[in-house]
């Protein structure tokens, strides 16, 4: 889907005043769904996360492709003024400033609402409103606060995830509750406000933990600590100095596996002939499977377990997914251009419709780029449009 007016969202108007991950994150799903995302950013400059280095080198090139950017000053009078006749005229608002950031703007939700009683305003934050609610918040201190460090890194090493998972998931319980109150507002023709927050994602994610400790009375240990559910869960190395997991999840997946690999003398060995009887033997099985697995290459696995049917995977590096078979060949990858130019290919947002895909229709956009066209859409003359210009209040290239 490349047309924007055969998207869901088509039609739907969004100015995002997001940074970093989490609201990009909010603005890049609806964008990719159709709606129109105007990215607020500071004049004259933009945002921040254009000129972040290193860990951070990625964020505006991957999380505000298909959206347009007005760079507005908004701690002037006439910016504020500007805004308010935007949010006039808007379905969507999403912020992930600090908390009372937007109140301080004069641009909270009350007043929004004010001036737009059918716009829908999702506050991305780092808590609910109670006790934690007017701390700074970052993905890894969720993480730390919330268990999954914990049950992430062995016993006594609490380890963050390795991407932003709490930012985007917290992105996208936002887009959930933005969908929602628009399905509301079709039947109340009323806006609402729509919270999601960090701290109460990773509670959500762990919830699966804390359902153990409900059940069993038990602490449940990090993951590499956990017990064995499964026989054979496990990273093996390879003779020519790779890695490969293999999981065996049932009997069937035993015997294809021994049948193919040529483990014969397993095959009918009643010793292992369950997955509990595997667990108890690991002992003496795992570093002999181990043995045996490790004189074989990476491919010659891969393909043994490809054949085998049982689950597999090599241990891949994010650049490797560039050269991913099933990504290039599925579709999953969008040819994009990173802010100074060079050509990237990047995951789209993992949502098909009627068997399309979500395509691109921007790249990420430079300072302003697209802001003008907003503005005269939202009532602007083109007089009032070069005032503010040179007034330095905002920032516009084209349409």
């Amino acid at each position: 889907m490349s047309d924007a007016a055969k998207l869901p969202l088509s039609g739907l108007t969004v100015l995002e005043f997001g940074h970093t991950v989490m609201g990009p994150t909010s603005g890049l799903v609806l964008a990719d769904l159709g709606a129109e995302v105007i990215k607020i950013e500071r004049a004259p400059h933009g945002d921040d996360t254009r000129r972040l280095k290193g860990f951070g080198a990625g964020f505006f090139t991957f999380l505000n492709r298909n959206k347009k950017s007005l760079a507005v000053n908004l701690k002037s009078e006439a910016g504020l003024e500007l805004m308010f006749k935007l949010v006039a005229k808007s379905d969507v608002l999403i912020e992930n400033f600090g908390p009372g950031t937007m109140d301080r703007l004069g641009l909270g939700y009350e007043k929004c609402s004010e001036l737009n009683p059918g716009l829908i305003y999702c506050a991305l934050k780092g808590f609910m409103p109670g006790p934690y609610e007017k701390r700074p918040a970052l993905d890894e201190v969720v993480q730390m606060m919330g268990g999954l460090a914990y049950m992430t890194g062995p016993s006594g090493r609490p380890l963050r995830a390795g991407a932003s998972v709490t930012d985007i998931m917290g992105g996208a319980f936002g887009v959930i509750g933005i969908l929602a109150a628009l399905n509301q507002r079709n039947q109340t023709g009323k806006g609402c406000l729509v919270n999601a927050t960090l701290f109460e994602s990773v509670a959500f994610l762990v919830g699966q933990h804390m359902a153990i400790a409900a059940i069993t009375g038990e602490a449940p240990p990090p993951m590499p600590d956990r017990g064995r559910a499964w026989s054979v869960y496990d990273l093996f190395n390879t003779s020519d100095n790779d890695q490969v997991f293999i999981g065996v999840t049932s009997d069937r997946h035993w015997v294809r596996m021994c049948e193919v690999f040529g483990f014969d003398d397993w095959v009918n060995n009643e010793t292992l002939a369950t997955n509990q009887s595997r667990i108890e033997a690991r002992d003496w099985f795992l570093p002999e499977l181990t043995r045996r697995i490790g004189m074989m290459s990476k491919q010659e696995i891969m393909d043994k377990a490809l054949k085998a049917h049982i689950p597999f995977a090599p241990v891949a590096r994010p650049q490797d997914l560039f050269d991913d078979e099933h990504l290039n060949q599925s579709g999953g990858l969008v040819h994009t251009k990173t802010l100074d130019g060079k050509e990237a290919r990047l995951p789209k947002i993992p949502l098909r419709m009627d068997g399309a895909s979500m395509e691109l229709r921007n790249d990420a956009p430079a300072v302003g780029q697209g802001g003008r066209e907003f503005l005269v859409r939202a009532g602007l003359a083109e007089p009032e449009i070069e005032q503010l210009i040179r007034d330095g209040i905002v920032v516009v290239q084209g349409g």
